[in-house]
């Protein structure tokens, strides 16, 4: 069995750069206890415009960013900020664009409205992280997706990241959780996700217009082991995830962080 050294984590919040929530939490604690077991972290996650830059000391990475990515024949700027967690010695890396994240929340507005390009932001934020860790030079053993807006990671790491020497032994794991929008993407968005590599047979039964469910098994389609986060996931993406055939992790009241990284020495 493979040694199980760097994790990648990729995650839609953390606490404390954003409100506590259930996901946040996790995502806090989580990479703490993998570290505390001795193996070598990444974090990242949008920099969404609640994150506040001085209080949190954000500071951009010249050598990081600069990049363009592309979507639906449009340019958008990847900027990449970096802040600590002083008490748990944890870097955490930000995915910035002024369109995408700065002044604006995470999925929905102030009104509670979901935004109509969530899709490119769920687009942009995974293709970012992965051309950013590329840049890094660091070859990560596990990659553990959380949250709706890492959905895509799978997708792009078999298909069109899947020569690539930072990732071609990696294992990717995806997180389920409560359903996390309820607005169905737009209506060419799997369109905008034909890059090289990916075909329309890639996207399985996924038709526009996109939902929650939808998105998460594409998600479970292309991971290699599923972790059900939370208690609250929907039963359907469940038993779909098990009627997969691949290694699932259930949902534990007791010690779930700790069995989280004792998964994956199995894969």
């Amino acid at each position: 069995m493979a040694k199980i050294d760097r994790v990648l984590f990729i995650t839609q919040e953390i606490t404390p750069y954003v409100s506590v929530s259930e996901m946040a939490n996790i995502c806090r604690y989580l990479p703490q206890t993998v570290q505390e077991n001795g193996r070598e972290i990444r974090v990242f996650m949008p920099k969404w415009g609640t994150v506040n830059e001085r209080r949190n000391q954000l500071h951009e990475v010249i050598r990081l960013s600069g990049m363009n990515i592309i979507i639906d024949d449009t340019d958008h700027p990847l900027i990449i900020k970096v802040a600590s967690i002083q008490s748990a010695r944890i870097q955490v890396y930000f995915i910035d664009n002024d369109d995408y994240f700065q002044n604006r929340l995470q999925l929905t507005d102030q009104d509670g409205k979901e935004y109509e390009d969530n899709d490119e932001r769920t687009i942009f934020y995974g293709r970012g992280v992965l051309e950013t860790v590329k840049k890094l030079r660091w070859k990560p053993d596990i990659i553990h997706c959380h949250g709706c807006i890492t959905a895509l990671i799978p997708l792009y790491l078999k298909k069109t990241y899947c020569d690539e020497p930072s990732y071609m032994d990696s294992k990717i794991v995806y997180s389920l959780y409560d359903q996390e929008f309820t607005q169905p993407y737009q209506k060419n968005f799997s369109d905008k996700l034909l890059l090289r590599g990916i075909e329309k047979t890639d996207l399985g039964t996924v038709t526009d217009p996109v939902d929650f469910i939808q998105l998460s098994k594409l998600a479970i389609n292309h991971a290699d082991a599923i972790v059900q986060q939370t208690a609250n996931v929907p039963e359907e993406l469940i038993e779909y995830a098990k009627q997969s055939g691949k290694p699932f992790l259930p949902f534990s009241e007791e010690d779930m962080l700790q069995k989280v990284s004792d998964f994956y020495d199995t894969l």
